[in-house]
């Protein structure tokens, strides 16, 4: 069976997604940090993209090494062999530098592509961090022939053109997604989209959302609301009451639980 974003796409679902991966107990968008995410079960990734110099897709947050590695430099003016021994394992603390528990283990800074293959029936959002990836992206996700189970997302409206027509599965940019807001807010219907999902946080701009309200407006256009980034399990019962979809976390086996014993009740 072929896999799909199928769970991403059901208003009525509540799936819990492993945010850059379990990010809480391994370094984010790195294969560890996704094995550990699917060891304790979520049922979708996120993951964030940029292009290298060579025009590779590369899964790291930031627009530099700096962070998430034990090198430096900007990840857009460096070809892949440049950095693929960097160890992104290096600077991953849970006790504020205390202990690195995964420094010099051999941690890289992985290719789209190989995630896409690793874990070939795992549904995921790819979000898009800059615009000069999103033909790459489109490219890697097309060869990996990983199309039906992509959400492809990015708060750039520009980044999501290449995938506005079908099969390409997108969630809606932020622009979207204010607009979709608004209209709730003044008591307008919304409007059928090219997009598909929501990906959005619990804030724009420091103003809270009224989650029930958005969510409400998008399940009317078949469209589920995912949130990100919640590791409260009291907080992620209360976005599913208020009508979420999803929750993005970066501690997948206590959204689970919390879920899990929610449906028990």
């Amino acid at each position: 069976m072929t896999a799909t974003a199928a769970v991403l796409l059901d208003a009525e679902a509540h799936p819990v997604i492993a945010h850059r991966g379990a990010s809480a107990f391994a370094p984010e968008n790195t294969l560890v940090g996704f094995e550990r995410a699917a060891a304790f079960g979520a049922e979708a990734f996120e993951l964030d993209v940029h292009v290298t110099a060579d025009d590779q897709p590369v899964v790291i947050h930031d627009p530099t090494l700096d962070r998430t590695t034990d090198r430096r430099g900007v990840v857009r003016l460096m070809p892949y062999a440049a950095f693929r021994d960097a160890d992104a394992g290096a600077r991953f603390t849970t006790d504020r530098g205390a202990t690195f528990p995964f420094q010099g283990l051999g941690v890289r800074v992985p290719l789209l592509a190989e995630v896409l293959g690793m874990f070939a029936e795992t549904p995921f959002i790819v979000e898009i961090k800059a615009v000069a990836a999103a033909q790459a992206v489109k490219r890697v996700i097309t060869e990996s022939g990983a199309m039906s189970r992509c959400v492809v997302a990015s708060f750039d409206e520009r980044a999501l053109a290449p995938f506005d027509a079908p099969p390409w599965i997108r969630s809606a940019s932020r622009a979207e997604t204010l607009s979709l807001l608004s209209r709730a807010l003044v008591g307008r219907a919304a409007r059928p989209s090219r997009y598909r999902a929501l990906a959005i946080p619990t804030r724009f701009n420091g103003i809270p959302i009224p989650m029930r309200m958005l969510a409400g407006a998008a399940r009317r256009i078949g469209c589920p609301t995912h949130v990100w980034v919640i590791d409260s399990p009291e907080v992620a019962m209360s976005l599913w009451k208020q009508g979420v979809a999803g929750v993005i976390t970066n501690r997948p086996g206590a959204m689970l639980a919390a879920r899990d014993a929610g449906a028990a009740e």
